[in-house]
Protein backbone atom coordinates (compact mmCIF):
# COMPACT_ATOMS: atom_id res chain seq x y z
CA UNK A 1 0.00 0.00 0.00
CA UNK A 2 1.22 3.51 -1.49
CA UNK A 3 2.03 4.99 2.54
CA UNK A 4 0.35 8.32 1.84
CA UNK A 5 -3.15 6.61 1.13
CA UNK A 6 -3.17 5.97 4.77
CA UNK A 7 -2.40 9.97 5.90
CA UNK A 8 -5.35 11.72 6.90
CA UNK A 9 -4.93 15.59 7.71
CA UNK A 10 -7.20 16.75 10.68
CA UNK A 11 -7.56 19.97 12.22
CA UNK A 12 -5.30 19.73 15.59
CA UNK A 13 -8.14 22.00 16.75
CA UNK A 14 -11.14 21.35 15.41
CA UNK A 15 -11.14 17.38 14.66
CA UNK A 16 -13.07 15.87 11.77
CA UNK A 17 -15.79 13.40 13.37
CA UNK A 18 -15.28 10.73 10.48
CA UNK A 19 -12.21 11.28 10.53
CA UNK A 20 -11.67 10.36 14.43
CA UNK A 21 -14.51 8.14 13.90
CA UNK A 22 -12.54 6.06 11.14
CA UNK A 23 -9.27 5.60 13.70
CA UNK A 24 -11.37 4.16 16.00
CA UNK A 25 -12.85 1.89 14.12
CA UNK A 26 -9.34 0.94 13.08
CA UNK A 27 -8.40 0.77 16.71
CA UNK A 28 -11.46 -1.23 17.97
CA UNK A 29 -10.40 -3.89 15.60
CA UNK A 30 -7.15 -4.33 16.44
CA UNK A 31 -5.59 -1.94 14.00
CA UNK A 32 -2.54 0.69 14.95
CA UNK A 33 -3.02 4.52 14.31
CA UNK A 34 -0.58 7.04 14.43
CA UNK A 35 -1.65 10.46 16.45
CA UNK A 36 -0.42 13.83 17.74
CA UNK A 37 0.03 14.54 21.02
CA UNK A 38 0.87 18.02 22.85
CA UNK A 39 4.92 17.28 21.62
CA UNK A 40 5.50 14.36 19.96
CA UNK A 41 3.61 11.51 17.68
CA UNK A 42 2.36 8.54 19.69
CA UNK A 43 1.01 4.77 18.31
CA UNK A 44 -2.66 4.69 19.48
CA UNK A 45 -4.05 0.67 19.74
CA UNK A 46 -6.25 -0.70 22.52
CA UNK A 47 -4.52 -0.93 25.31
CA UNK A 48 -6.53 -3.64 26.94
CA UNK A 49 -5.65 -5.73 23.60
CA UNK A 50 -2.95 -7.80 24.16
CA UNK A 51 -1.91 -8.82 20.48
CA UNK A 52 -2.46 -5.05 19.93
CA UNK A 53 -0.37 -4.09 22.28
CA UNK A 54 2.32 -6.84 21.17
CA UNK A 55 2.42 -5.54 17.66
CA UNK A 56 2.93 -2.26 19.09
CA UNK A 57 6.37 -3.52 20.89
CA UNK A 58 7.21 -5.12 17.67
CA UNK A 59 6.76 -2.09 15.39
CA UNK A 60 9.02 0.00 17.69
CA UNK A 61 11.30 -2.68 18.11
CA UNK A 62 10.57 -2.24 22.02
CA UNK A 63 12.34 -4.16 24.61
CA UNK A 64 9.49 -6.49 26.41
CA UNK A 65 10.52 -5.01 29.70
CA UNK A 66 9.80 -1.60 29.15
CA UNK A 67 6.11 -0.71 29.90
CA UNK A 68 3.95 1.27 27.42
CA UNK A 69 2.48 4.59 29.11
CA UNK A 70 -1.51 4.86 28.30
CA UNK A 71 -4.34 7.93 27.95
CA UNK A 72 -7.35 7.82 29.19
CA UNK A 73 -10.60 9.22 27.93
CA UNK A 74 -11.12 10.74 32.03
CA UNK A 75 -9.89 10.28 35.31
CA UNK A 76 -12.56 8.02 36.17
CA UNK A 77 -11.63 5.52 34.00
CA UNK A 78 -8.08 5.30 36.36
CA UNK A 79 -10.35 2.79 38.56
CA UNK A 80 -10.12 -0.06 36.57
CA UNK A 81 -6.93 0.20 35.79
CA UNK A 82 -4.79 1.05 38.82
CA UNK A 83 -4.88 -0.24 42.44
CA UNK A 84 -5.31 2.75 44.12
CA UNK A 85 -5.07 6.88 43.61
CA UNK A 86 -2.58 8.54 46.16
CA UNK A 87 -3.67 11.66 47.57
CA UNK A 88 -0.41 13.18 46.27
CA UNK A 89 -1.12 11.80 42.68
CA UNK A 90 -4.68 13.74 43.30
CA UNK A 91 -3.24 16.72 44.04
CA UNK A 92 -0.56 16.35 40.61
CA UNK A 93 -3.69 14.89 38.45
CA UNK A 94 -5.78 18.54 39.72
CA UNK A 95 -2.31 20.68 39.02
CA UNK A 96 -1.35 19.20 35.20
CA UNK A 97 -3.94 17.06 33.59
CA UNK A 98 -4.99 17.21 30.93
CA UNK A 99 -1.69 16.65 29.64
CA UNK A 100 1.66 17.31 30.50
CA UNK A 101 2.23 14.66 32.94
CA UNK A 102 2.18 10.72 33.16
CA UNK A 103 1.73 9.36 36.09
CA UNK A 104 3.03 5.67 37.20
CA UNK A 105 0.61 3.63 39.33
CA UNK A 106 0.37 0.43 40.62
CA UNK A 107 -1.25 -1.58 38.27
CA UNK A 108 -4.05 -3.98 38.67
CA UNK A 109 -3.60 -7.74 38.48
CA UNK A 110 -6.22 -7.84 35.32
CA UNK A 111 -3.75 -5.62 33.31
CA UNK A 112 -1.76 -7.16 30.15
CA UNK A 113 2.03 -8.03 31.31
CA UNK A 114 2.40 -7.54 28.01
CA UNK A 115 1.57 -4.10 28.74
CA UNK A 116 3.23 -3.33 31.90
CA UNK A 117 6.20 -5.11 31.05
CA UNK A 118 6.00 -7.38 34.40
CA UNK A 119 6.92 -4.16 36.34
CA UNK A 120 3.61 -4.11 37.66
CA UNK A 121 3.19 -0.72 36.69
CA UNK A 122 1.13 1.30 34.39
CA UNK A 123 2.16 4.89 33.27
CA UNK A 124 -1.06 6.90 32.57
CA UNK A 125 -1.87 10.23 31.46
CA UNK A 126 -5.26 12.10 30.44
CA UNK A 127 -4.16 13.97 26.80
CA UNK A 128 -4.48 17.62 26.22
CA UNK A 129 -4.33 17.53 22.60
CA UNK A 130 -7.65 18.01 20.89
CA UNK A 131 -6.76 15.42 18.79
CA UNK A 132 -5.77 12.85 20.86
CA UNK A 133 -8.44 13.80 23.82
CA UNK A 134 -11.50 13.47 20.99
CA UNK A 135 -9.84 10.21 19.86
CA UNK A 136 -9.80 9.27 23.25
CA UNK A 137 -13.98 9.72 24.14
CA UNK A 138 -14.80 7.79 20.80
CA UNK A 139 -13.74 4.27 22.46
CA UNK A 140 -14.52 2.47 25.51
CA UNK A 141 -11.10 1.54 26.13
CA UNK A 142 -7.81 3.01 27.09
CA UNK A 143 -5.29 3.47 24.05
CA UNK A 144 -1.34 3.35 24.02
CA UNK A 145 0.70 6.87 23.93
CA UNK A 146 4.14 5.97 23.43
CA UNK A 147 5.82 7.86 20.88
CA UNK A 148 5.78 6.85 17.23
CA UNK A 149 9.81 5.94 16.64
CA UNK A 150 11.86 3.55 16.95
CA UNK A 151 13.38 2.64 20.47
CA UNK A 152 16.24 4.41 21.34
CA UNK A 153 15.89 6.83 18.58
CA UNK A 154 14.01 10.85 18.85
CA UNK A 155 10.79 11.51 18.87
CA UNK A 156 8.78 12.93 15.98
CA UNK A 157 6.83 16.29 16.26
CA UNK A 158 6.00 16.07 12.19
CA UNK A 159 4.88 13.46 10.17
CA UNK A 160 7.43 14.18 7.28
CA UNK A 161 10.13 12.68 9.67
CA UNK A 162 8.69 9.56 11.07
CA UNK A 163 10.69 6.73 10.26
CA UNK A 164 9.80 4.43 7.13
CA UNK A 165 9.57 1.79 8.73
CA UNK A 166 7.23 2.93 11.30
CA UNK A 167 5.15 4.19 8.66
CA UNK A 168 4.62 0.98 6.89
CA UNK A 169 3.74 -0.95 9.92
CA UNK A 170 0.72 1.16 11.01
CA UNK A 171 -2.84 1.17 9.83
CA UNK A 172 -3.57 4.99 9.72
CA UNK A 173 -1.90 8.08 10.42
CA UNK A 174 -3.86 11.47 12.08
CA UNK A 175 -1.65 14.46 10.19
CA UNK A 176 -2.15 17.18 12.87
CA UNK A 177 0.73 19.89 11.39
CA UNK A 178 4.15 19.92 12.89
CA UNK A 179 3.72 19.56 17.30
CA UNK A 180 5.87 21.07 20.05
CA UNK A 181 8.64 18.49 20.06
CA UNK A 182 10.96 18.35 23.22
CA UNK A 183 11.05 16.29 26.12
CA UNK A 184 7.61 15.39 25.84
CA UNK A 185 5.46 15.03 29.43
CA UNK A 186 7.27 14.83 32.83
CA UNK A 187 6.81 11.08 34.22
CA UNK A 188 6.42 10.77 38.25
CA UNK A 189 5.84 7.15 39.89
CA UNK A 190 3.43 7.53 42.47
CA UNK A 191 3.21 3.77 42.73
CA UNK A 192 4.99 3.29 46.16
CA UNK A 193 2.82 6.30 48.05
CA UNK A 194 6.41 8.13 47.15
CA UNK A 195 6.72 11.12 44.49
CA UNK A 196 9.80 9.97 42.26
CA UNK A 197 10.38 12.19 39.12
CA UNK A 198 11.48 9.46 36.34
CA UNK A 199 11.83 12.09 33.72
CA UNK A 200 11.83 15.65 33.96
CA UNK A 201 9.89 16.93 30.63
CA UNK A 202 7.38 19.75 30.53
CA UNK A 203 6.71 20.53 33.83
CA UNK A 204 9.73 21.79 35.58
CA UNK A 205 10.77 19.85 38.78
CA UNK A 206 10.19 23.28 40.81
CA UNK A 207 6.53 23.58 39.52
CA UNK A 208 6.24 19.80 40.38
CA UNK A 209 6.83 20.09 43.77
CA UNK A 210 5.42 23.34 44.48
CA UNK A 211 2.08 21.54 43.33
CA UNK A 212 2.65 19.40 45.68
CA UNK A 213 2.51 21.37 48.56
CA UNK A 214 -0.68 22.75 47.81
CA UNK A 215 -3.62 20.96 50.34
Amino acid sequence: MNPSTKIRVIDPNSPNLGILKEAAQIINSGGIVIFPTRCLYGLAADALNPDAVSRIFKIKNRPSDKPLLILIKNQDALHSLVQNIPPHARRLMKAFWPGKLTIIFSARQTLSKILTGNTDKIGVRLPGHPVASALTKLLDNPITGTSANLSGQPGVADIGSLDSMILDKVDLVLDAGPLLGGAGSTVVDVAQNKCIIVREGIISAEKFFAALSIT
